[in-house]
């Protein structure tokens, strides 16, 4: 069943949908299961409904729920200008700002700017397939996410001054999870917390941001730490250590092994961190960079010294890994293979030069320990591993039987 809004939009009457699944991805889908829940729903109906949004069916329909961004699309809605002069009046909470637009009722907000970043509407269809994965596959936890070695690391605390993109924020859980550093702390997040788009960047690793800890300034996110170090690409005239990546890794793993608490400071997007914020830690890491350019993203930043702290420890493996392989770490791979024996090398070796010798290969004969020498040289360079001599042999009794000799 359709209506059309004051906005001139055609929406579903009921307005359940949206509704739904804002509750189930806001509070769990334990909300909205069960006879003792508003929505009441068995998991069978849930995934009904999900599908439904997740598949965008609506638009087959001709239909769409209040607050979604195609009910905007569907307006003609392209601007905040389109949406200001299709009501009445628009009141700040915050500010005695109006905005006067057009015809319609009067719509209150929380700020001016708040309206500027939601007045498009959400994608609910988006929102819809996360909670479908929850309900098909469960939630991911940060113990899922990290490799047993690395659980068993406390890796320093990554701590994000006034971040002022959300998707950032994800974008940071995602570097994290990478190098398997699970605890996020962020201080006074510009676009409010929890923040939706910083899970749905995270890519998989929305774990680390439901369980980021909220802090209203610097002083309450290090509270309990024992060291802290501040990233900064400017120089500051403060009488601290500097660290590269690595010698801000390995400072940091000595410590935490003899049980301490320690932690990665990170500035604000567009202008980093402020001196006194630096002046309040213990040390400061600078990343080489090249000189005339050398601003980083803030998840690239929190990317290399992930990385630096990985590398400092025991339990990295290249690539990834399941249950069925094992670490592999940088050198000849040899699987299960080992290298050969001197002995097999040997015995290859007079294979080789028996039969080379039968077919005149050493001439000049006064030469032949020159030759013999070059190729034993060869051959060792070559690292050969137990099957490849194996191989090799293999290989010059076939010919020599296709001459019609014998070894």
């Amino acid at each position: 069943m359709v209506q059309t809004d004051d906005a001139g939009c055609k929406v579903s009457a009921a307005r359940s949908l949206a509704s739904l699944v804002h509750r189930a991805h806001e509070d769990g889908i334990d909300s909205v299961l069960g006879p003792g829940t508003p929505a009441g729903l068995t998991r069978d109906d849930l995934e009904q409904f999900l599908i439904y949004c997740a598949e965008r069916r609506c638009e087959t329909d001709d239909a769409a729920c209040a607050g979604c961004r195609r009910a905007t699309q569907l307006a003609g809605i392209t601007s905040l200008d389109d949406y200001c002069s299709r009501r009445g009046e628009i009141r700040a909470d915050i500010s005695p700002l109006r905005v006067c637009g057009g015809v319609g009722s009067t719509e209150r907000v929380a700020s001016l700017d708040h309206l500027a970043r939601t007045y498009m509407g959400e994608e609910y269809w988006f929102w819809a397939r996360r909670v479908l994965r929850k309900v098909r596959y469960g939630l991911r936890t940060t113990e899922t996410l990290m490799d047993g070695v690395l659980a068993q690391d406390e890796g320093p605390a990554v701590i994000l001054m006034e971040p002022q993109i959300a998707e950032n924020i994800g974008m940071v859980a995602r570097a994290m999870a990478n190098f398997g550093l699970d605890e996020m702390r962020v201080i006074n997040p510009r676009d409010g917390w929890p923040s939706e788009k910083a899970r749905a960047v995270a890519s998989g690793a929305a774990a680390i941001v439901d369980g980021a800890g909220l802090h209203e300034n610097l002083s309450s996110a290090i509270a309990d730490l024992n060291f802290v170090v501040a990233t900064t690409a400017r120089q500051r005239d403060l009488r601290k250590p500097i660290m590269t990546p690595e010698q801000a890794a390995a400072e940091m793993r000595q410590r935490t092994e003899g049980g301490q608490r320690c932690g990665m400071l990170f500035g604000r997007e567009r202008n980093g961190l402020e001196t006194h914020e630096v002046a309040d830690c213990d040390g400061v890491v600078m990343i080489p960079v090249n000189a005339k350019f050398a601003s980083l993203n803030l998840a690239q930043a929190v990317l290399l010294q992930g990385y630096a702290w990985l590398r400092s420890g025991e339990g990295a493996t290249l690539g990834r890994k399941t249950v069925n392989d094992r670490r592999i770490s940088s050198g000849l791979h040899l699987g299960h293979d080992v290298p050969a024996k001197h002995s097999d090398i040997e015995r290859f070796f007079e294979h080789i030069e028996r039969e080379l010798a039968a077919r005149d290969f050493f001439t000049p004969p006064e030469r032949r320990h020159v030759t013999v020498r070059n190729l034993r040289s060869m051959f060792l360079r070559a690292g050969l591993t137990a099957q490849e001599v194996r191989t090799l042999r293999g290989i010059i009794a076939t010919l020599v039987r296709g001459t019609g000799n014998s070894t």
